[in-house]
């Protein structure tokens, strides 16, 4: 098994590189390894005699920095199982040091990490921030926006060239504003230590970057972290706490369930209108009731938002076999088979009934849909849609004879029956019953809109006018549509 050295260099000039380190360098006949020569030590040694292979070639053969890092380790490996191999890297090779965590994991190599000066004390020291308030260390070549927080001090090391400082604005001002102060540090602690404080949408272009550069990102206020989780999740908490909003304090589960089904059918006229900005703002409605209910369970003792969280990622999860797991899901029916029986295997033995679980409250044409669609999925449905058709002429004839006999009871009952088959006849044809009348109601308000408008810039009461000029005017409304 070969056997690797690693040493760091680390983040100043030869006179910070600790004399112990320096004798390992120097004391060796073979090339050493360094994964780039854009360092002030590399420089120095090398006017000392010394011979180094850099990996900054590899950076230009790749588009990825994974396939760099691998191709690295890959080669060392291989230099390793020849001969023992010294590995120099900047800084110390456990900050931030993604080959050097490769190469512990290999399995065909031995690494021994001689160890390095870490820039993070000098960094502190050159920023003047202490890290027990909260520090976020973050390597600029591998980071995810969800990751970084801002409530403390952000640092980001790697940032070496103009594509990866490009890489980290943009991904800072989807939070952050294009003013918003960052500072670039260069070469901490040493002879050659730069500082300078600029506005974040030119950290791209107006320094020179390197191989010692960092980027500071100072804690942001909390004004600017009103779309952040967090920060609803205080606002939510200050309302409901002592000292904040009366009513907010005073809402119950029970008083609040209002609320809910009036913004979920505002969200649904938002949608209808395809207007985004107010889908933006329903959205917001209903995750503020969803908000309000887990203050709640919070405040009562019984849950937390992280419970509602936690239970429906895992549903997701759970009922996402095809995606998460091995399970084979080629079809929109297959996803649909595969989710009724993982819902079937996580109630258990709770529901008795193949109608269990349609909500009491449910409206009534909605309900009606879900009753026929729980049913259907245990084969109560016609094969055929004429079927359907001609159960419905069935009922409708049942009506007329029940207006006949003016028997108002039984006239409400056959209708009921109609209204119930059009809501299954709706199912065979995929379209939700409350949805479609919804939108025809939408219609039904504009094109009346649309009359009243025109008999009022005509000086007419609609309520003297004739159900001819009354239609004339709804047959201009729809061609207008």
């Amino acid at each position: 098994m070969g056997k690797i050295e690693v040493i760091g260099l680390g983040a100043g000039d030869i006179n910070q590189l600790p004399l112990g380190l320096y004798r390992k360098l120097t004391a060796g006949k073979n090339t050493i390894y360094t994964r780039t020569a854009d360092h002030p030590v590399v420089s120095a040694l090398k006017q000392e005699g010394l011979q180094f292979a850099s990996f900054d070639r590899v950076y230009e053969e790749n588009q990825q920095f994974d396939e760099v890092y691998e191709q690295i380790v890959n080669e060392l490996v291989e230099a390793a199982q020849e001969e023992a191999v010294v590995y120099a890297v900047p800084g110390h090779p456990m900050l931030a040091e993604k080959t050097v965590q490769l190469l512990l994991q290999h399995e065909d190599v031995e690494v021994e990490v001689a160890g390095g000066q870490s820039y993070l004390d000098d960094l502190f020291t050159t920023l003047r921030i202490d890290p027990i308030e909260g520090f976020q260390f973050v390597d600029g070549t591998s980071f995810q926006r969800e990751e970084l927080t801002y409530r403390q001090h952000l640092v980001f090391c790697q940032v070496y060239d103009a594509f990866i400082a490009s890489e980290v604005k943009l991904t800072l001002l989807e939070d952050l504003p294009h003013d918003h102060p960052v500072t670039i540090v260069e070469a901490a602690g040493s002879e050659q230590e730069r500082i300078i404080t600029i506005p974040l949408e030119e950290l791209d272009h107006t320094v020179e970057l390197s191989n010692l550069t960092s980027v500071y990102v100072p804690p942001a206020s909390e004004d600017l972290l009103h779309h952040t989780f967090s920060r609803l999740r205080e606002v939510i908490a200050t309302l409901r706490a002592p000292g904040g909003c009366p009513w907010d304090r005073a809402q119950t589960h029970e008083s609040l369930r209002e609320y809910v089904i009036e913004e979920a059918y505002e969200l649904i006229d938002a949608i209808d209108n395809e207007d985004d900005e107010n889908i933006i703002e329903e959205l917001g409605d209903i995750l503020l009731q969803v908000m309000l209910h887990s203050q709640i369970g919070e405040d009562d003792g019984y849950f937390t938002v992280d419970d509602v969280i936690r239970t429906v990622t895992d549903k997701m999860i759970h009922r996402h076999p095809h995606v998460f797991a091995d399970t084979q899901a080629d079809t929109v029916s297959d996803v649909y088979k595969n989710w009724e029986e993982l819902k079937k295997e996580e109630k258990g033995e709770t529901r008795t009934s193949a109608l269990d679980g349609v909500p009491a409250r449910l409206p009534a044409l909605a309900k009606a849909f879900k009753l026929q669609k729980k049913a259907a999925k245990v084969g109560f449905q016609w094969e055929k849609t004429h079927d359907v058709w001609a159960k419905l002429e069935e009922e409708l004839q049942e009506v007329r004879e029940a207006i006949a006999a003016e028997e108002q009871e039984e006239i409400e009952k056959e209708f009921g029956d109609v209204l119930f088959v059009l809501a299954n006849l709706a199912r065979y044809y995929k379209i939700n019953p409350e949805i479609a009348l919804n939108r025809f109601n939408s219609k039904f308000v504009s094109r009346f809109s649309y009359i009243e408008k025109q008999f009022q810039n005509e000086g007419k009461d609609t309520a003297t006018a004739s159900l001819e000029e009354m239609d004339a005017l709804w047959n201009q409304a729809k061609e207008r549509e």
